[in-house]
């Protein structure tokens, strides 16, 4: 099959390309700035803020599915009306579509979240992903939308580059601000299966079964790779006088009965160095 990949050069969609090539399907991948280094994908630039460049990528490549990944933290074009314009061009050629949120659609509370909650975003990037996954289910409502937290697992994670700076006191991790983050080769997978003959449509939490706050998590990449985190500069949302999210906290349930994919608690993602 061909699978076009939308935001190919980031960390997930990377990932998703990887194991997809190495599956046998034939993937087209798209970039803003500068193509990917996975081999075997065929580079095409793309911005998602261009409707008809979208429309016409999608119209060239004929994929049978498409996922997209794309966003970015600031812009409204690219993380809710790019992902119109990705659902309706997906529509338009008959391709099943995966499309990637985020736990930040959420206000924050003590109970956890399951998969087909209402959005309640209370900062702008989360408005913008409810915004796009009102856009994506409008349009497709066999869609599947996964909502996922922080992403990890390795070096090239953007979540673990903020540990290691708040353990060299460049940067700081809340202790109040609680998620469930999930390794990007278990997201990637199981992404793949909902690409696949599953046909799952709506919203599902693809997110890791373990709670931690950043501080914690910081703490356990410290321990990875024999850093001291002891030295981790910690704060909260609270003092920062930051209006975002603190304790969201994704049920899997659904996703763990759905897939085959097992998703792995962070601790086992980053054992403590032997």
């Amino acid at each position: 099959m061909t699978l076009l990949v939308v935001g190919a050069s980031g960390y997930l969609g990377g990932e998703i390309c990887r194991q997809a090539v190495a599956a046998g399907s034939r993937v087209v991948g798209t970039y803003l700035r500068a193509p990917g280094t996975v081999a075997g994908v065929t580079w095409v630039p793309l911005d998602v803020r261009d409707g008809a460049a979208v429309r016409a990528v999608v119209a060239r490549s004929r994929p049978r599915a498409v996922v997209n990944t794309a966003y970015a933290y600031g812009d409204w074009a690219v993380t809710a009306t790019g992902a119109a314009s990705v659902a309706l061009a997906a529509v338009a050629v008959g391709a099943r579509l995966v499309h990637l949120s985020s736990d930040a659609v959420h206000a924050g509370r003590a109970a956890s979240y399951v998969d087909d909650e209402p959005p309640a975003p209370v900062f702008a990037y989360g408005a913008a992903k409810a915004a796009a996954e009102t856009a994506v289910a409008a349009l497709d409502p066999g869609a599947a939308i996964v909502r996922t937290s922080l992403i990890v697992g390795d070096a090239r994670s953007g979540q673990e580059a903020l540990c290691r700076a708040a353990i060299d006191g460049r940067a700081a991790l809340f202790e109040d601000e609680i998620r469930c983050p999930v390794a990007v080769a278990d997201l990637a997978a199981a992404v793949l299966e909902l690409v696949g003959p599953i046909g799952f449509g709506g919203l599902l939490n693809v997110a890791g079964p373990e709670a931690v706050s950043r501080v914690e998590l910081g703490r356990l990449v410290a321990a990875r790779y024999g850093l001291d985190g002891s030295r981790i500069r910690a704060g909260s949302v609270a003092a920062a006088g930051l209006v975002r999210p603190e304790r969201v906290v994704l049920d899997v349930s659904r996703a763990g009965a759905l897939l085959r994919t097992r998703l792995r608690p962070v601790s086992e993602v980053y054992p403590p160095r032997a």
